[in-house]
């Protein structure tokens, strides 16, 4: 898998406040990229960076595996904070301003990308009528002009009501189907977790971990199990030298093992050998908010 952008030890500083500090990561082509951190941990100014929209202190990116310019720009669509649409103009007049300031696409695109964020059928009513999860869909529109390998998305769903979270969310998984690669900054945890495919985590600044979401989540296995006499489960495990943490109020306990160890007929087995019959055996996939509270101790 070819890399889309590569990030060498980025620094930036406003003044006493360092916003970046050395971060360095790669975008695997074809992948939905989070870029996840709490308010003020450098998202958007790294999205500013590689956008050049702000200079870095020190540190190199590289798009496509070339020095960014203004060639590799126009495979790069981006919403770092939402366009000024004209409130009295049509979501296709719009579009048409857009793509003449921009250059980027022919008028024949305007009905292609309005479909792809499924406002085609909306395209003569005027901006002012949207809600807001239908001018965050315009906006991404706006930045599918010219077809663009990369979209650059900075909080895409910030604001939104649940139902706009799940057009947006949807509209992102769909365009990653059509051939996309999406970096998109956002603190929503569960958003990332369900339309990711690889994550960073920033803090104040400095990256935490970075990887494929799978690789990140799973340092460690979460058994979820339980008995008609849960102290007897506990007992047999803890007496067995696993970690053990008992639910009293789910009835459930929580069996914590290293990285591809559980085996959950063995468990099973073990138990049944022992007199003591499971009623619930479940093997648990972290979540990312867990992990992510993890690294910033938060």
């Amino acid at each position: 898998m070819s890399t889309v952008l590569s990030l060498q030890n980025i620094a930036k500083s406003y003044g006493p406040v360092r916003a970046l500090a050395g971060v360095s990561f790669d975008v695997p082509e074809g992948s939905v990229f989070g870029i996840l951190g709490p308010n003020g941990s450098g998202k958007t100014t790294l999205l500013g960076i590689v956008m050049d929209v702000l200079k870095a202190n020190s540190g190199d990116f590289r798009w496509f595996g070339q020095p960014g310019s203004p060639e590799h720009r126009k495979k790069i669509g981006s919403l770092l904070e939402t366009p000024n649409f004209y409130t009295y103009l049509s979501a296709t007049d719009n579009l048409k301003i857009t793509q003449s300031i921009s250059g980027r696409g022919d008028a024949a695109e305007i009905e292609s990308v309005l479909k792809k964020v499924n406002l085609f059928e909306r395209r003569k009513y005027r901006f002012s009528s949207y809600s807001l999860g239908m001018k965050q869909r315009l906006a991404i529109a706006a930045a599918l002009l010219g077809n663009p390998k990369v979209l650059v998305l900075d909080e895409p769903t910030n604001g939104l009501d649940p139902v706009g979270i799940a057009e947006i969310r949807q509209l992102i998984m769909d365009l990653s189907k059509q051939g996309h690669t999406i970096i998109m900054a956002s603190h929503l945890l569960d958003e990332v977790e369900k339309v990711c495919t690889h994550v960073a985590i920033l803090k104040t600044g400095t990256l935490l971990t970075t990887g494929h979401v799978d690789e990140v989540l799973s340092d460690e296995d979460t058994v979820e199990l339980s008995a008609p006499n849960l102290q007897q489960l506990a007992a047999f495990l803890q007496n067995a030298g696993e970690q053990v943490t008992v639910d009293e109020k789910a009835g459930t306990l929580i069996l914590t093992l290293p990285k591809g160890s559980s085996n959950l007929e063995d468990i099973n087995r073990r138990c049944f050998e022992n007199g003591i019959v499971l009623n619930h055996l479940l093997l648990k996939k972290k979540r990312l908010e867990a992990k992510f509270f993890e690294l910033t101790n938060n």
